[in-house]
């Protein structure tokens, strides 16, 4: 039980060497810019903040839907999942609206689900564990647990090569998980709790949000915050998204207001989110703000029912998407921006052509709340 224990400990810290490793070698190989505090932030001293994105696996979309067929499609290209509050995890045919697996997630409601670029892994997060399940299998089991976090998990996500994971709760922890060994292996104390987490395409730095109204930059190779903006003092951050490229970066608060940053390259100093535009969004919450991948369209959505596409060219709004009954929690784009999936307090999830804002396919089937959802329709190519 001894040798057992020691060689556990030892797994543990070479686990957490090869992240600091992965860290530092993503950092060398992206090169370096730089980033200085906002007019309207305040700011933690700078200790270097963002690469440029470069050298990214090249997505192609795949024609949404493409390769489904029967119901059980034991393989689906496009994998769709939506969840919530009656304790399940569905995953639908896309094109057809079909159910065709349900899971049971026991332990409470699902807050959060993320799918790996690989398509082989789905995470699930709940109250207060993170369930990853597999995707193409009729194992209907969690293949793993990852416990550590003592409270609601409100944010989950994997680096673009699926080798971690990262996560954020209300228990005020930004936390990072490898996912060849156990428990979390780095911890970040936010100082309130955390309603957001993404992580920037350079692959070293974590962008949180809070329920205090504070945003902060996670620098992963440094290992401590880099940066800390403050919107609106005591105004919760509900959301925070980042473009693609790394060029901007949108941060939704409970006023219903999407603060705009962009993010500058060669600036002097180490911190630099140069403001660029403040949108009243709605009138009411604004529960998930979305920058679509090819960076023309940033997508809210809210608790006055509606989800509203803004052109990312002069924030001017393009499409109002009105037929939620309830609260509309969650939404993705899929990877060509033609399409938008949302989740509502209505027990549905919608599927939205962005061209002409109209509801092409309605996914029924929770008996709750469903306040999630993720989707996965690109390939990566060789």
């Amino acid at each position: 039980r001894i040798e057992s224990r020691a060689h556990a400990r030892r797994r543990a810290r070479a686990s957490a060497r090869d992240i600091t490793a992965a860290f530092v070698s993503s950092r060398r190989s992206l090169g370096t810019r730089h980033v200085a505090p906002p007019p309207w932030a305040r700011t933690h001293p700078a200790r270097g903040l963002e690469r440029t994105f470069v050298n990214a696996p090249r997505r192609r979309a795949l024609r949404f839907g493409s390769g489904l067929g029967d119901v059980a499609m034991p393989n689906p290209s496009v994998v769709l999942a939506t969840a919530g509050y009656d304790h399940t995890v569905r995953f639908w045919e896309a094109t057809r609206g079909v159910c065709y697996r349900t899971l049971q997630y026991a332990d409470s409601q699902v807050n959060k689900l993320e799918i790996t670029p690989d398509k082989r892994y789905l995470a699930a997060a709940g109250n207060p564990h993170i369930r990853l399940f597999e995707v193409n299998t009729q194992n209907l089991q969690p293949v793993t647990s990852y416990d550590g976090h003592q409270g609601n998990v409100t944010a989950v996500g994997f680096e673009r090569d699926g080798r971690w994971m990262y996560s954020g709760s209300d228990d005020g922890t930004v936390k990072i998980w490898d996912l060849r060994a156990g428990g979390y292996q780095r911890e970040y104390e936010s100082r309130g709790a955390v309603t957001c987490c993404v992580l920037h395409p350079n692959g070293t730095e974590l962008i949180s949000g809070d329920q205090n109204g504070n945003v902060r930059v996670w620098d992963l190779t440094q290992n401590a915050c880099s940066c800390e903006l403050v919107p609106e003092v005591g105004t919760a951050v509900r959301s925070v998204s980042i473009a693609g490229d790394g060029s901007l970066v949108v941060a939704a608060n409970s006023s219903g207001t999407c603060y705009v940053w962009k993010l500058q390259r060669g600036a002097k100093t180490t911190a630099h989110f140069e403001p660029l535009h403040k949108l009243q969004a709605h009138n009411a919450y604004v529960l998930k703000c979305l920058l679509s991948p090819d960076c023309r369209l940033l997508a809210t959505t809210s608790s006055d029912k509606t989800v509203k596409l803004w052109n990312l060219d002069g924030f001017k709004l393009e499409r109002t998407l009105e037929g939620h009954q309830r609260w509309v929690w969650d939404c993705v784009f899929s990877v060509d921006a033609a399409y938008l999936v949302t989740a509502s307090s209505d027990t549905s999830a919608r599927l939205w052509d962005c061209a002409s804002g109209e509801a092409i396919r309605i996914y029924s089937g929770h008996h709750k709340a469903a306040v999630c959802c993720a989707l996965n329709d690109s390939a990566v190519d060789a």
